[in-house]
């Protein structure tokens, strides 16, 4: 559950039944001890954190949409771990090639690589999930299985 405020980046008060998120206890403490996370976790961290997905269902589906601007398809995995339902969007903006003579002045946007695991609920039908990739929106559909109608009560004619 999700309800630990992260030490780099957002933190989240939304308490998330199919996070797969671990929460460390002790090692934000350990990496203090340290000296401090190095400058490359922060930004693998941060980069992993910042990709973010929303997540809806719908009477047919569940409907998963991230901005992935700049990626190709070819650039992402989906991945489905069989008999744990579990879907896995993951990976990697690349870093732009840097010139000698070249000089930045501010680098905002994330690169590096990036991991999302989502717990489907049983109702998914893992054997249908489509994909699409258009104008940076990556769009994962789960189908649902419909849902059991409760036996209606039938009507006994009494004799006699």
């Amino acid at each position: 559950m999700s309800i630990i405020p992260s030490f780099f980046g957002r933190s989240s008060r939304v308490v998330d039944p199919f996070s797969l998120d671990v929460w460390e206890p002790f090692q934000a403490f350990t990496d203090l001890a340290a000296g401090g996370p190095s400058g490359q976790f922060v930004k693998e961290a941060s980069a992993v954190s910042n990709t973010q997905i929303d997540w809806k269902e719908t009477s047919e589906a569940h409907i998963f949409k991230a901005d992935l601007p700049g990626l190709k398809k070819e650039d992402v995995k989906i991945e489905l771990e069989e008999g744990q339902r579990i879907l896995q969007i993951s990976g990697e903006r690349s870093k732009e090639e840097e010139h000698k003579n070249d000089k930045w002045y501010r680098i905002e946007r994330s690169r590096g690589k990036f991991l999302r695991r989502f717990r489907l609920p049983e109702n998914a039908k893992v054997e249908e999930i489509k994909a699409s990739m258009e104008n940076g929106v990556l769009t994962v559909t789960v189908p649902k299985q419909p849902e059991p109608q409760p036996p209606q009560p039938k009507s006994i004619e009494i004799s006699g």
